[in-house]
């Protein structure tokens, strides 16, 4: 084949403009004006809460903190019954909150409490749902192998089950800047 000959149609050249011609696909801009961060006062909740201010503070959104106290009922004694978390939830749902208020003060962002009984993965799901979250910023522990399997992982199933983009935070890696 001749590389310097021209091709005997136009076909070949028109193949070759409308490719030049073809525009780039839009890219989806990411609208960011509510974000939802799961804290459970760990260090790596913390750290997650921080990445999420900067990014609220970027976009100019406000922020919902959700802790969920994790509804233990363990198996009562023949003698007496099952002990339920529900009124001792009830009772540190100020203090809880009193403490999610304190951490969102650090941050020139506009900032809501919630604190609910339940599943976390299940309750921060059903909180984005509520309040139309448009990201979720949450720690994960890293957790693998045997650890992994007996304490689940609480930012896996969120991430499957989220109406919205989930952002995961290791606190062991490096910051983003």
């Amino acid at each position: 084949m001749n590389l310097q000959s021209k091709p005997q149609s136009g076909t070949t050249a028109k193949h070759i403009k409308s490719k030049l011609e073809r525009k780039e696909p839009k890219v989806a801009s990411l609208k960011v004006e509510r974000i939802l961060v799961p804290v459970d006062f760990s260090v790596h909740s913390i750290k997650a809460l921080e990445t999420a201010l900067s990014l609220a503070e970027t976009y100019d959104a406000e922020i919902t903190l959700v802790h969920i106290v994790e509804q233990i009922i363990y198996p009562g004694d023949w003698m007496y019954p099952p002990i339920a978390m529900g009124d001792f939830a009830s009772e540190q749902r100020e203090q809880i909150s009193a403490k999610l208020k304190a951490l969102a003060e650090r941050a020139n962002v506009k900032c809501q409490e919630v604190v609910r009984l339940g599943r976390a993965w299940q309750e921060i799901v059903e909180v984005a749902k509520e309040r139309r979250s448009d990201l979720i910023v949450l720690a994960t522990h890293g957790y693998t192998g045997l650890r992994h399997v007996l304490l689940g992982s609480v930012a896996e199933k969120v991430l499957r089950h989220a109406p919205c983009p989930v952002l995961s935070i290791r606190a062991d890696e490096d910051d983003f800047s």
